[in-house]
């Protein structure tokens, strides 16, 4: 979805948040009356969830089940990973067929982060990170990206900019970390070498390039080293990383998402929304692709749709998230083969359009309660 040519920027920047959130207990009777609009039959519908293991994505799935009544097929692996590989049994559980993804991040609304969630069950309902797979992804990366924007120093000399970098960061042996692409930093001379006007213990001093020159200008210091810090450019830098585990579903699967624009990722105010958002576009079109060559979704009215879980922390008295569902983009999928894309801003305008009532939904408490009062069925023991 992403490579050199593109602007990873721009590619992010499409997935809109702003004026595209629906209310879970809104979202999910909008997107069944949508099904219905479009020909899905009431009560052959097999739903599937995509998401994250976490205890907060319960509330989604409880209320997948009351408005599609039935519990949902699980499609999904930790991170937001849809298990590709569920297909062909999800296709066997029903007649039309609609799969849920998203991927999700935690928002505490005392201190108004994303990436953090309230845990109700912990002794002392403290915040932890949420979510948890995405942060652990973000951890090495963020402290690769920190090391640098502390020590890589600017300082104006002879009324020109120089620039300090880390021995480490010049280091191109490493098998992994953080490289500069350090064209964009020093001045090089006619042969393209870069040529040190100091050498200290632990770094090397240069000229900075005219492009860094020109930011600092802008930016200002002064005759003291300071630290570059936030005016490392992404673009300036990228990641090699040892990744355990191959690009297969799985362990890593949500790291080799990341990988390409992480430097992005970590440039944002919110890393950890950030680095949600992408991996919900980039699981949507892989999984569009795993789509379009199942056999067993031939002949099959099938709708993929994925976005975002932003799941608000729970207060006291309250046992769930108010989680909010921002939509990315759907698959539709018609038995006689047609098929087409929905983009963010038609599907929004289409889930918007439906009403919030289902008149087909399923009482659950009572559903519940049948099932206790049923008569018993003992299976025979061998």
């Amino acid at each position: 979805m992403y490579n050199r040519n593109s602007n990873p920027m721009a590619s992010m920047s499409s997935y809109r948040i702003e004026s595209r959130m629906l209310r879970y207990s809104t979202f999910v009777p909008k997107l069944y009356n949508l099904c219905r609009s479009l020909g899905f039959e009431h009560g052959k519908i097999m739903p599937s969830r995509a998401f994250c293991s976490d205890e907060s994505q319960g509330y989604p799935i409880i209320l997948i089940a009351k408005h599609f009544n039935s519990f949902p097929f699980n499609h999904g692996l930790v991170g937001g990973i849809v298990a590709t590989d569920r297909h062909g049994p999800h296709a066997h559980h029903g007649k039309d067929l609609i799969i849920i993804h998203a991927s999700h991040v935690g928002y505490d609304p005392e201190s108004r982060q994303y990436g953090h969630y309230r845990r109700l069950q912990t002794e002392d309902n403290s915040c932890s990170s949420s979510c948890g797979k995405i942060a652990g992804v973000l951890d090495w990366y963020q402290r690769e990206y920190d090391f640098a924007r502390d020590n890589i120093h600017v300082f104006k000399e002879e009324d020109e900019w120089r620039i300090s970098i880390d021995n480490q960061l010049l280091d191109e042996s490493r098998e992994e970390g953080l490289y500069l692409d350090l064209s964009r930093l020093v001045t090089m001379d006619d042969a393209g070498l870069m040529n040190p006007l100091k050498v200290f213990s632990t770094s090397k001093t240069f000229r900075a390039s005219d492009e860094l020159a020109g930011l600092l200008d802008i930016s200002g210091t002064g005759s003291e080293p300071t630290p570059l810090g936030d005016r490392l450019q992404p673009d300036w830098y990228s990641f090699k990383r040892q990744i355990r585990g191959g690009k297969e579903e799985g362990h890593s699967h949500l790291e080799h998402n990341l990988l390409p624009v992480m430097p992005w990722v970590l440039a944002t105010k919110s890393p950890m929304l950030t680095a949600a958002k992408v991996n919900t576009q980039v699981e949507f079109d892989r999984t569009y692709r795993s789509l379009l060559k199942e056999t067993e979704y031939k002949g099959r009215r099938l709708m993929l749709i994925s976005g975002l879980h932003i799941d608000i922390s729970p207060v006291e008295g309250q046992l769930f998230p108010l989680t909010k569902f921002v939509p990315w983009a759907a698959y539709l999928q018609q038995p006689d083969g047609a098929h087409r894309i929905l983009e963010q801003d038609e599907l929004f305008q289409m889930l918007d359009q439906q009403s919030e009532e289902n008149p087909d939904q399923t009482d659950l408490e009572g559903a519940i309660h049948a099932m206790s009062e049923a008569a018993e069925v003992r299976p025979p023991t061998e």
